[in-house]
């Protein structure tokens, strides 16, 4: 068996931490690296001892959420609470940065973002990496990296749909099958396999 990349474990950390966001808008998780070893992680939830968004819904205004502390942002605070430099570190963040926290990478130092997946990627924070020389790199999570069965999953359910589609199953309902699926297996990338 093949080990797990250094990006692809990263990421997969910074995922298993979204899984803890009390917002349900957008489940975030980021994690801090120095010399590929974790120092930080956080995901977007509320203030500590506050209401969670879970709890008692979202706070808008102007179309954000303005309840929750994002990922980014946590993970720099628990730096900040601990003493732990973060100059020269290293993020990976399930979904690329907001403009407020391309500012506070910037500010804190933070040398290199790895992310899985653009969100609403602002030109301004694209604009502010460049200028500040940090590169902003995209990598794919690989859900077959943190699930050492994801291809015989996926192979079991392929087998299924095709059991299905041989015994008659309506060209709308396995439409609706395989759209199910692609969503299980995939929603956590973009690595959506080409209809056949």
């Amino acid at each position: 068996m093949e080990r797990i990349s250094w990006d692809q474990y990263f990421l997969a950390q910074s995922k298993l931490l979204s899984l803890r966001s009390t917002c349900p808008r957008l489940k975030v998780g980021a994690t801090i690296v120095r010399d590929k070893r974790i120092i930080a992680g956080g995901y977007n939830g509320s203030v500590s001892g506050s209401d969670h968004c879970l709890d008692k819904g979202c706070y808008v205004v102007d179309n954000h959420c303005i309840r929750t502390v994002h990922a980014e942002v946590n993970a720099l605070l628990q730096c900040a609470k601990f003493g732990v430099p973060t100059a020269g570190a290293e993020i990976y963040i399930t979904h690329f940065p907001c403009i407020h926290c391309t500012k506070s990478l910037i500010q804190a130092g933070i040398a290199r973002v790895y992310y899985a997946k653009d969100y609403k990627n602002h030109p301004y924070a694209e604009e502010l990496f460049k200028e500040a020389g940090i590169p902003c790199i995209e990598v794919e999570l690989d859900e077959a990296a943190i699930d050492q069965q994801f291809h015989e999953k996926l192979a079991l359910t392929t087998a299924l749909l095709q059991e299905i589609e041989r015994l008659g199953a309506s060209e709308e309902e396995l439409d609706a099958y395989v759209k199910r699926t692609k969503n299980l297996y995939f929603s956590a990338s973009n690595d959506v396999p080409e209809e056949k």
